[in-house]
């Protein structure tokens, strides 16, 4: 009697677990009427302005056509295996054929590229605009000018795979101390230097705000070693064209030219001195209002 009653009880409990299992389920997402579902996450690379800018960007237009937009900032690597497990849906800021490509190989058969729009995006060695120096071959020699340091960006950014394993071997800059930290603490170093009218070299990349708001040159490279220009990507999950697919449609139409891309950097990065970017975007989309709209045309 007492073995009978335990299996009965025994099994009145799984049923139990069962039927609070089915009703914990996840509730099926919420869709939109274009048939996409409601909530988006934009995934944002760390110190990458451009991208922040498109994001932010994007994630007022989105919330203009009702979606709930997140936007989620992490370096590269997290980014592309999130993507690939569908933790994010959408990144805005892969920089191809060169400085992501590493990424795309191991990762892209689980992503869908969604195109390029903007085709200006160059990485850069940048020095203040008075150096006495024009190439990287020049930099090589006259170290002791800019007191033997190069000053890069976040240490898991593709910049700085670029610099480490091409710029340097390449030009014999491998006894200036090439400091990596973050972009906001690069450009601590960059305002520092020019207030103080010493000379500088830093890694940067077209197109940044940077070069609007220093007095900057870029250093030849004879050799190539930072690479031609590249265009910038959005890249879905690999389930995004199925759970968007009217903003993946929006996403392969999407093109911003540089100067349209500068003025809105400069509005969010330069005149602004808060890291509340929505009201900054918000006025920017008000006084490009046309070209906005197209975008959800």
């Amino acid at each position: 009697m007492p073995q009978r009653l335990t299996r009965t009880m025994l099994a009145l409990g799984a049923t139990a677990a069962l039927t609070l299992t089915g009703c914990s389920a996840a509730s099926p997402a919420e869709t939109l009427e274009n048939g996409d579902e409601k909530d988006v996450t934009i995934a944002v690379f760390n110190g990458w302005d451009e991208g922040i800018a498109a994001s932010e960007l994007w994630k007022a237009v989105l919330e203009e056509q009702g979606y709930d937009v997140e936007l989620e900032y992490a370096d590269p690597a997290p980014v592309y295996q999130g993507l690939s497990d569908d933790d994010y849906d959408v990144t805005l800021d892969t920089w191809l054929p060169i400085t992501h490509a590493d990424y795309i190989e191991q990762y892209g058969d689980d992503l869908v590229d969604l195109g390029a729009w903007n085709e200006d995006a160059k990485l850069t060695i940048a020095v203040n605009e008075d150096a006495p120096v024009d190439t990287l071959e020049e930099l090589a020699a006259n170290a002791d000018a800019f007191d033997n340091r190069l000053v890069g960006i976040e240490p898991g950014s593709g910049l700085n795979r670029v610099t480490s394993d091409e710029v340097i071997p390449t030009y014999g800059l491998d006894d200036m101390d090439y400091l990596t930290s973050s972009t906001p603490a690069m450009l601590a170093e960059l305002t520092a230097a020019t207030g103080a009218g010493e000379n500088i070299a830093v890694t940067l990349w077209r197109p940044h705000w940077a070069y609007d708001a220093f007095p900057l040159k870029d250093l030849e490279d004879p050799q190539g070693a930072l690479g031609d220009a590249e265009g910038i990507h959005s890249f879905g999950g690999k389930s995004f064209e199925e759970t968007h697919p009217t903003l993946a449609g929006w996403l392969k139409d999407f093109q911003m030219d540089s100067d349209l891309l500068y003025s809105l950097e400069n509005a969010m990065f330069n005149e602004n001195d808060s890291d509340d970017y929505g009201p900054v975007v918000d006025q920017w989309i008000d006084e490009n209002r046309e070209w906005v709209d197209s975008l959800t045309s």
